[in-house]
């Protein structure tokens, strides 16, 4: 079976969204043009590593432009995005593998996620080889969700995602594990129960 490749180039919308309540949040990537709309679930901690490196990216591409990229230092208020995901969310694929780059040409920013696949192998450099094969096959690889951005679409994917990562539950002041509404058993503490 041929791969399929979610293409935006570029999307009208591409944010980062959750659905549930703080602690049993499920978090999306979302891309959406015209009537079109693609969402793949990931890993909270997947979409601040996405987040933060596409902020650093952004910044080494200003450093090394000289300030000339078109890259604002920071999100026009013009452009925050801060609606919920287009409903209804209907999870195409869970995400394994994230690749970001920059394309100096076009002065895009290419993300791009895989959905997660099971490898068999006996040994480590055996999965290690399955990888990069299946990274590597683009014919008959796993689905694909592309995405070009311009420097300030990033800019906003970027913050809303770090906003939304940031919106889950509060930490304890003690141990920075997350506070449950039923309370806390801290560490710190013992065990001592908490309420929140």
């Amino acid at each position: 079976m041929s791969r399929q490749v979610f293409l935006y180039d570029p999307p009208e919308r591409f944010v980062a969204g959750t659905v549930g309540l703080p602690g049993r949040r499920t978090f999306f990537l979302q891309a959406s043009a015209g009537v079109r709309v693609t969402s793949v679930a990931l890993e909270k901690t997947q979409v601040a590593a996405l987040a933060e490196r596409m902020e650093e990216l952004l910044d080494e591409v200003v450093r090394r432009s000289g300030g000339s990229a078109p890259v604002p230092a920071v999100v026009p208020a013009e452009i925050t995005d801060s609606a919920p995901l287009a409903s209804p969310v209907e999870e195409e694929f869970r995400v394994g593998t994230m690749a970001l780059a920059w394309d100096g040409d076009e002065e895009r920013m290419i993300v791009e996620a895989q959905a997660l696949v099971e490898l068999d192998a006996d040994s480590d450099d055996d999965l290690a080889a399955a990888e990069e094969r299946l990274l590597q096959d683009e014919e008959n690889g796993p689905p694909m969700l592309r995405v070009r951005l311009t420097g300030t679409q990033a800019r906003a994917f970027a913050k809303r995602a770090l906003d939304v990562v940031n919106a889950g539950r509060p930490p304890c002041p003690l141990c920075s594990l997350p506070l449950d509404p039923e309370g806390h058993v801290c560490p710190r503490q013992n065990g001592y129960r908490r309420d929140a």
